[in-house]
């Protein structure tokens, strides 16, 4: 069960003032909430891991604004792709991009490719495209602990260690987004992550002659 809440203009207006800071914003998506900084600002990416204490070969996933955004971020685009898209963004599907020059070096960890979605939820969607650009959609816990589902657990676990909470009230939990990697030559998709989108589902979608495995 989710319980929405709607945050104010003004509250967006201080998680973008945030963002321009350097600023951690925690905000709600369609799974868990998340934690949101500025993907071109490398201190704020430092920050980020720190407050995570997470490892730092260990990639940090985005959301962007549109699919236009994409351009700007990946160097290349497998078709098979466009189905997947098609059917699950904006929604709860990650899809592993090789990056571009434009990504920092520190949000791919020890890879060279960079791993995006667009959310489904309204107010995820609102404040990465008030922003204009990508941010960063690391779930809202300490690595590897339990993910957050409402803006309460969020201050309860971070208090002022984060600049603002956008809050959404309760999100919907249960799984993560599902990443997915896919190899057009060897027409092959691997699932990194199990999560809300299944394997069935993703097989349904890809052409018959893909091969759906797990990494």
């Amino acid at each position: 069960m989710s319980f929405s809440i709607q945050p104010s203009d003004h509250d967006f207006s201080q998680a973008l003032l945030a963002l321009e800071k350097g600023g951690i914003v925690a905000y709600p998506t369609e799974t868990f909430y998340g934690l949101a900084v500025d993907p071109n600002n490398d201190q704020a990416i430092a920050s980020l891991y720190e407050l995570k204490k997470r490892e730092e070969h260990k990639a940090l996933s985005l959301l962007v604004p549109d699919l236009e955004y994409l351009s700007n971020l990946v160097s290349l685009y497998p078709s098979s792709y466009k189905k997947l898209i098609d059917a699950f963004w904006p929604g709860p599907l990650t899809l592993v991009f090789p990056s571009s020059g434009n990504v920092s070096t520190k949000l791919s960890g020890d890879r060279k490719d960079i791993a995006i979605r667009i959310s489904s939820n309204l107010i995820a969607q609102r404040f990465c495209t008030s922003w204009g650009h990508a941010i960063t959609a690391t779930s809202a816990n300490m690595s590897g602990e339990t993910a957050l589902v409402s803006a309460e657990e969020v201050k309860k676990l971070w208090g002022d260690k984060i600049a603002c909470i956008l809050d959404g009230g309760i999100t919907p939990g249960g799984y993560g987004s599902t990443i997915v990697r896919c190899n057009n030559s060897k027409k092959e998709c691997q699932i990194i992550r199990d999560g809300a989108i299944t394997c069935e589902e993703i097989t349904d979608i890809l052409p018959s002659d893909y091969t759906v495995c797990r990494a």
